[in-house]
C-alpha cells in the first residue's frame, strides 16, 4: 500500500479484537486498512476485558509495523451517560473511563461514544446529566480525545443535531479533549441532506457555525437503507443506500475530512462486516478523480 494522501480521510473499518488486541491490527491489514476501530470490551456485556501491559505493547508493536494510521475506539452501546439511573450512571461512568484509559495505553486516536439517550424524560435535563459524566470521563484519563457521535434521532437519543451536540459540549464544560465523529447514515437519516458535494459542504458548515470549527475528530462512513429524515440507524453496504456511490464519493472528498480515520460499520455480503472488496471500492470513489 502507498502512503496515506493526506489530503483525504483515512480509509479503513470496524474490526474484531477476538484473540487478542493485536489481532485487531491483522484483520485491518487484510483488509488493507488505513484505520482501524475496536470495541474495548463486549458489545454485549458490563464487565470490561483486562487486558494487560503485555496486550498494550503486543498492540503497539503491531500498528508501528503496519500501514495502518488511524485507530478508533468505539464505546459499548450499553453506555447510557444521560440516564437518570443512578446505577446505570455509575457503570456508564466505569464503562467511558475504562475505554479512555485503553486509549491512553494503545495511543489510540479517540474513543467514540454515543451520548445517551433522554429515554421519555427532558432532553435539557438528560443532556446536563450526560455532560457531567462526560467531564468526570476525561478527568480520570489522561490523553485519548472523547468524539460524540451524532445520532439519527431515534426515539430519546441525544445528539440528533448540530445544536444538540453543541450543547452536550456546552454542558461537559468544553473539555479540550472534547470533539465529535460524524457519521454518514445518520446525518442523512437525522434530515441533513448530504447526497452531493455542496449539499455536504453546506450542512459542515452549519455544524461548525453550531459547535465550533476544528471539532470534527473522525468519521464513519455508512450508506443508509432509510430515506432522508427518517430517523432510522440501518446501515448499508457502500452505494447501496439511500446516499449511493454519489453520496459516498461526496463525503471522502470534503476537505475539511482530510486526514481523518474514516471506518466503515458496514454489514457486508454475508453480514460479516466490510470486506477487502468494499474497502477497494471506498478507495476508488476518494482517489479516482
Amino acid at each position: 500500500m502507498s502512503p496515506p494522501d493526506a489530503s483525504r480521510p483515512l480509509v479503513g473499518a470496524h474490526v474484531s479484537t477476538a484473540g487478542g488486541l493485536s489481532k485487531a491490527v491483522e484483520r485491518g491489514t487484510a483488509l488493507g486498512a488505513e484505520a482501524i476501530q475496536i470495541f474495548n470490551q463486549s458489545p454485549r456485556a458490563w464487565r470490561p476485558t483486562a487486558y494487560t501491559e503485555e496486550d498494550f505493547a503486543r498492540f503497539r508493536d503491531a500498528i508501528a509495523a503496519s500501514e495502518i494510521d488511524g485507530v478508533l475506539i468505539h464505546a459499548v452501546y450499553l453506555l447510557n451517560c444521560a440516564s437518570d439511573d443512578p446505577e446505570i450512571v455509575e457503570k456508564s461512568l466505569a464503562g467511558l473511563i475504562g475505554a479512555l484509559r485503553l486509549g491512553d495505553e494503545i495511543g489510540a486516536d479517540a474513543v467514540v461514544l454515543h451520548p445517551g439517550s433522554a429515554k421519555l424524560g427532558p432532553v435539557d435535563e438528560a443532556i446536563e446529566r450526560a455532560g457531567r459524566v462526560l467531564g468526570q470521563a476525561l478527568d480520570e484519563s489522561e490523553r485519548c480525545p472523547l468524539h460524540l457521535e451524532n445520532t439519527a434521532g431515534t426515539g430519546g437519543t441525544l445528539g440528533r443535531s448540530f445544536d444538540e451536540l453543541a450543547a452536550l459540549l456546552d454542558a461537559a464544560g468544553r473539555h479540550p479533549r472534547l470533539g465529535f465523529c460524524l457519521d454518514s447514515c445518520h446525518l442523512l437519516a437525522s434530515g441533513y441532506d448530504i447526497r452531493g458535494e455542496s449539499e455536504l459542504a453546506g450542512v459542515i458548515d452549519d455544524c461548525e457555525r453550531a459547535v465550533g470549527p476544528g471539532l470534527i475528530g473522525s468519521l464513519h462512513l455508512n450508506d443508509s437503507q432509510t430515506p432522508l429524515g427518517s430517523n432510522r440507524d440501518r446501515h448499508a453496504n457502500i452505494g447501496h443506500g439511500e446516499l449511493g456511490l454519489t453520496g459516498c464519493r461526496a463525503f471522502l472528498r470534503e476537505p475539511r475530512f482530510a486526514g481523518l480515520p474514516c471506518v466503515l460499520e458496514t454489514p457486508g455480503p454475508e453480514r460479516k462486516g466490510p470486506t477487502a472488496d468494499e474497502l477497494a471500492l471506498t478507495f476508488s470513489l476518494r482517489d479516482d478523480d
